[in-house]
């Protein structure tokens, strides 16, 4: 009997830290330390995030209004508009972005002291939909969603359905590659170790989410080469068996006018230890040294400017991967998630 593989295939993301440099990727972020969280769930803490304590309203949260000891009618279900703005009675197009309820409630009291005396506007939130989270990659229904309670990774990943999984000789098989996912929040990467978690079942690496972070599951069916920097055309090249770093450079439309031919860096090997390789490509077109073999998943990173350590453009190439292939492979305009070096 055949053997059957059903494989869906995505595009792997790829973020590199130096060999057990785990304190420079902590260090690197600029919001508040990511929280572990020590069962499945966040509802399981004591303890709030500094995104909780100050809640604050944005497009799509849905609010009832009311005055206290008036007549008048209130409103049910009001929608923050794509603006950011909200009318009640006279008060008309009130800014409720970045505010809190009761910060919102003195705005609407101090406009509708214009036409009432004294009055107390009542304000109850219905639903939060403005703070939101994203997952990709190789999980079953991945998107957009909204953060209406807290939530840590795992609960995050079993919302999207879970780790996206194949049939294989009669056997079920999961497709996500642990090694190449990754959870971006304020343009750094926060540190999560998804092979402990899991795998090994570490809790200590169920980190909690906060609005708009990013949570990639890179896919193990992924057979593609990445091609970035100073060349014609940076993007995604089907892998060959015979490709080598020449011919993937010329499949996307060679050398810029600025590239650094002498030191092209190949990055290779998993999230945490990856593995790098420095080519001479001045060498082989001059038929001086052999070209260099690629494999699977590797990154080509073509440099605008001399280096000499691996370790000085090695993040250069991650954050060009995630920028450029990222967003662009999902056809989701969430913006730039890495906009800053992710080593130090």
């Amino acid at each position: 009997m055949k053997k059957r593989l059903l494989l869906t295939v995505a595009v792997a993301g790829l973020i590199f830290t130096r060999t057990g440099d785990t304190r420079a990727a902590e260090a690197a972020t600029t919001s508040a330390p990511p929280q572990p969280n020590p069962s499945f769930s966040a509802s399981n803490s004591g303890k709030r995030a500094p995104w909780q304590e100050r809640l604050t309203l944005g497009p799509g949260d849905i609010l009832n209004f009311s005055l206290f000891e008036t007549n008048e009618i209130g409103r049910a279900e009001v929608v923050i508009g794509p603006d950011g703005r909200v009318s009640y009675l006279q008060a008309e197009n009130v800014l409720a972005t970045g505010l809190t309820i009761d910060e919102l409630r003195a705005k609407f009291d101090a406009e509708l002291g214009k036409y009432y005396r004294n009055p107390l506007t009542i304000i109850t939130p219905v639903a939060y939909r403005s703070k939101r989270y994203i997952v990709l990659g190789s999980v079953t229904a991945g998107g957009v969603f909204p953060m209406d309670r807290p939530l840590t990774v795992i609960e995050a990943v079993a919302r999207a359905g879970g780790l996206e999984t194949g049939l294989y000789e009669r056997g079920t098989v999961e497709l996500a590659d642990l090694t190449r996912s990754f959870l971006a929040r304020k343009q750094q990467r926060v540190p999560v170790d998804f092979e402990r978690l899991f795998q090994r079942g570490d809790l200590a690496q169920n980190v909690v989410l906060e609005p708009d972070d990013y949570l990639y599951i890179g896919a193990a069916s992924a057979n593609e080469i990445y091609v970035l920097g100073e060349v014609g055309n940076p993007g995604v090249l089907a892998f060959a068996p015979k490709a080598t770093v020449i011919s993937a450079i010329a499949s996307r439309g060679g050398f810029s006018g600025r590239a650094f031919r002498s030191r092209v860096l190949v990055v290779r090997g998993s999230l945490t230890h990856p593995e790098t390789f420095v080519v001479d490509t001045s060498e082989i077109l001059a038929g001086k040294s052999p070209d260099f073999k690629l494999q699977q998943k590797d990154i080509v990173y073509v440099s605008i400017s001399p280096w000499l350590k691996a370790a000085d453009v090695v993040d250069r190439a991650a954050q060009a991967f995630i920028q450029a292939f990222t967003v662009t492979a999902t056809t989701l305009k969430i913006g730039p998630i890495i906009t800053s070096p992710l080593i130090k």
